[in-house]
């Protein structure tokens, strides 16, 4: 079994368009974590100590190490990641070993499911 886990740390409004894409790509699903704060090189701006800066998730994607590639550019591109600072970023990291996926293993490695 060979699996990546696919991180995106992504505009709330971008989010659904990230998932689309992974899913398109062959992403069986993802895990959301809502409402993050993070900080990139320039501090975010504030306003009598209210913070400005969009919302963020993380969304997880855990994906067939022959399909992660793919599913990490079509991530990139749903995301604009290039396109303009603090957009977002993803990365991918090896999965060692897994527990908990005798079902979802097929889909997730593009096999048929058994009968």
């Amino acid at each position: 079994m060979k699996l990546k886990l696919i991180f995106a740390l992504v505009d709330d409004e971008r989010t659904d368009a990230v998932i689309d894409a992974a899913r398109a790509a062959g992403a069986t699903g993802a895990t959301v974590v809502t409402g993050v704060r993070g900080e990139g090189l320039k501090p975010q701006k504030t306003f009598l100590g209210l913070d400005l800066s969009t919302s963020r998730n993380v969304l997880l994607f855990l994906v067939s190490a022959a399909r992660a590639h793919e599913i990490l550019i079509a991530i990139g591109r749903a995301g604009e990641f290039d396109a303009e600072p603090g957009t977002g970023i993803a990365f991918q990291v090896d999965i060692e070993d897994a527990i908990g996926l005798r079902t979802q293993l097929p889909s997730i490695m593009g096999m048929k499911e058994p009968a």
